[in-house]
């Protein structure tokens, strides 16, 4: 008897308790604790950075209103109605490239334990907390491993041990954390649009002696990426996604590889740019900014990124599904509204081929060049 299913079998992002990327601090004071997270943060300030904290204030009134106070350098002041929920904090903190927790407060997927001697009582509560530490930090030198800590974790003391002072060692290992789960790339042709303007399949016309849904892919292959073709219906191949979003093109598609694997990052090809070149492709490799929604070509003389030759990382996802969900299915729009790495190359190189007109002049450019 087949077993009943209730909820449809998504592949789901890599979380950890709150965020893709997390670790909290605990063993020792909140003060401490916050000074440390921000003198570690100066360091790493190419990333995105969140610090996920409890207030300390006392018989605080119940918020009727949610208030945003934005400061024109971009602080934001938020004091809301709402409460801690795994679930919301997760789409809060999928833009972040880290979120440090206190972990004195909430419990972090990973850890990094300070050893504070007036503190033992409260690591021994929270023992069973430490389930994955990373390194430990000793607030003095001379500060003994708790005995009750050998006891539970005999291997505690083979894990790296820095003093508190010891800002830049701690800053490096946190780095290394970070780049250990920057997401793969892997490489999306976009075929199967309604080629309205030409007359034909687009994907199939043929510049470089193939279709060019064959000539993109391998543009992408030969950089070592997996690549798929994006379809609008599947005959289940291995190398094809198929649209799961309907009928609302190059941002369905995207969105559909995305479902497929959320936790890889895709470069996405359109098979109407055959002046492409491999080089372009390096560059926007070289460029990959992993902190940004998205790297983007941009022509010297446009005005907005195209779209369809980005790399978009799995923080984008969340966002085209909340422009989807105030009824924009541009990527464009996404683009030119998120943080995004732009990289510029001259126009040519970009140029969309839409007519038959435009494809006799590219051929013959093409082969003349």
């Amino acid at each position: 008897m087949k077993k009943h299913q209730k909820h449809t079998n998504l592949e789901r992002r890599n979380n950890d308790n709150f965020a893709p990327n997390e670790i909290a601090i605990l063993g020792t004071n909140c003060g401490i604790i916050s000074d440390l997270v921000h003198k570690v943060s100066k360091k790493l300030s190419t990333y995105k950075l969140g610090y996920f904290d409890a207030s300390h204030a006392k018989d605080v009134a119940e918020n009727k209103v949610s208030e945003f106070t934005f400061h024109h350098q971009g602080n934001v002041q938020i004091t809301t109605s709402g409460r801690v929920n795994k679930f919301q904090q997760r789409l809060d903190f999928a833009q972040y490239d880290y979120v440090f927790i206190n972990g004195n407060h909430y419990q972090g997927a990973k850890q990094i334990l300070v050893l504070d001697a007036a503190k033992e009582a409260s690591v021994l509560k929270r023992l069973a907390e430490l389930d994955s530490i990373q390194f430990v930090v000793k607030l003095k030198s001379e500060t003994e491993y708790f005995s009750f800590l050998e006891e539970k974790y005999p291997q505690i003391k083979n894990l790296t041990c820095y003093t508190i002072d010891e800002v830049d060692k701690i800053a490096t290992h946190i780095n290394n954390l970070i780049q250990e789960k920057i997401a793969p790339v892997k490489g999306l042709v976009l075929v199967g649009g309604k080629s309205t303007r030409m007359g034909k399949d687009k994907s199939e016309l043929m510049y470089h002696g193939k279709s060019q849904k064959e000539a993109a892919k391998e543009l992408l292959e030969n950089n070592n990426l997996e690549t798929y073709y994006s379809v609008l219906n599947s005959s289940e191949k291995e190398n094809e996604i198929s649209d799961k979003f309907l009928n609302l093109g190059p941002f369905g598609g995207i969105c559909s590889a995305f479902q497929k694997d959320p936790n890889a990052a895709w470069f996405v090809l359109a098979t109407d740019v055959p002046f492409v070149t491999d080089t372009i492709i390096q560059l926007l490799l070289q460029k990959r900014n992993s902190s940004k929604a998205a790297t983007a070509i941009k022509g010297k003389n446009k005005d907005f990124p195209e779209p369809l030759i980005t790399i978009y990382e799995p923080k984008a996802y969340p966002i085209l599904l909340q422009y989807l969900a105030q009824g924009y299915s541009c990527p464009r729009k996404m683009l030119i509204n998120s943080e995004v790495e732009i990289v510029e190359i001259e126009d040519d190189f970009i140029r969309n081929i839409n007519t038959p007109v435009e494809f006799e002049e590219a051929k013959r450019e093409i082969k003349n060049n």
